[in-house]
């Protein structure tokens, strides 16, 4: 048994057909793990989809309500980037719930792991980017409002800037927003963060790990977060293609290293997100993806021999 349930729906595909976001890597994720043995059928859990009033504490009443009836316009189709389906629809508001649900293990167990979610670029009243709701933002709030925290960090680690996610939190001294994304890259307008780690171009694994960590244990010993949750895109790697960063395979590992090891050595729970990942072959995105799931496992265990 894995020391931690790992969060994941068949319905979290997308249904994008030929699109350059593969959202059928959540079940090819979730096959290989069955298939290398890394996962028991048993170590999956099913979310439930968030409800329209954990989704409201985040967004507008009007976008939710054209979300679900399916009347966005076609400028806010061609914004979002992804076609319009029911079943997109019912998989944000799943990815919500998992997030919600992985947030709410973590507590328990110290890391939660939602095989989904990391919808970044979603605004209250607009979606972007492939994102149309904020699961991130929805997890803080619906825990915020049941009193189970205060307190909470967003670790942002895709290649794209945080910018919905930014936007929802900014002002709120309850939340600490963390990015680490290369600067010439989508969006191009990047709403202030609580701390932004701004890279150039072809930045590769030492000057990434560098950065980020000096950034995260500054963050982590100012704001003292009761959960952190961790966007783990695998979109810095070097052979992505809508990503400009040269990170590698073990690279990103060390990363998930230092950000999951960083927060339990604190005492504070994390909550593991998938967020972004767009590689030439899409076997090294699950992969890496597969890789953060191995390190959480990894350090747990290692935290328990400790014990």
């Amino acid at each position: 048994m894995l020391p931690f349930p790992i969060v994941y729906s068949e319905r979290y595909d997308l249904h994008l057909g030929e699109h350059v976001f593969p959202s059928k890597k959540y079940k090819w994720l979730h096959d290989r793990m069955i298939r290398t043995r890394f996962a028991a059928p048993a170590d999956f859990v099913e979310p439930q989809p968030a409800s329209d009033e954990d989704i409201l504490l985040v967004h507008e009443p009007g976008w939710v309500k054209r979300l679900l009836t399916g009347t966005l316009s076609y400028q806010e189709i061609l914004q979002l980037e992804i076609p319009y389906s029911r079943q997109m629809v019912e998989a944000f508001w799943l990815a919500a719930g998992g997030t919600i649900l992985a947030a709410r293990q973590a507590l328990q167990n110290g890391v939660g792991f939602n095989l989904g979610g990391g919808f970044h670029h979603a605004f209250p009243g607009h979606g972007e980017g492939f994102c149309a709701i904020n699961d991130i933002a929805v997890a803080v709030r619906r825990l915020q409002k049941d009193g189970a925290i205060q307190r909470a960090m967003v670790v942002d680690c895709d290649v794209h800037h945080g910018n919905g996610t930014a936007a929802i939190f900014a002002g709120d001294l309850s939340v600490f927003t963390l990015s680490i994304h290369q600067f010439n890259n989508y969006p191009s307008e990047k709403p202030p963060s609580s701390l932004d780690i701004h890279l150039a171009d072809g930045i590769g694994d030492a000057e990434y790990l560098h950065r980020l960590g000096n950034g995260y244990r500054a963050a982590l010993a100012m704001f003292q977060p009761q959960l952190a949750i961790y966007l783990a895109g695998a979109d810095p790697f070097c052979e992505d293609q809508l990503g400009g960063l040269s990170l590698t395979f073990e690279g990103l590992k060390e990363r998930d290293r230092l950000v999951i090891w960083g927060a339990l050595e604190h005492g504070i729970p994390v909550a593991i997100v998938l967020a972004g990942g767009y590689a030439i072959s899409v076997e090294d995105t699950v992969t890496i993806h597969a890789n953060t799931a191995a390190v959480a496992r990894e350090i747990l265990e290692k935290r328990a021999i400790a014990r």
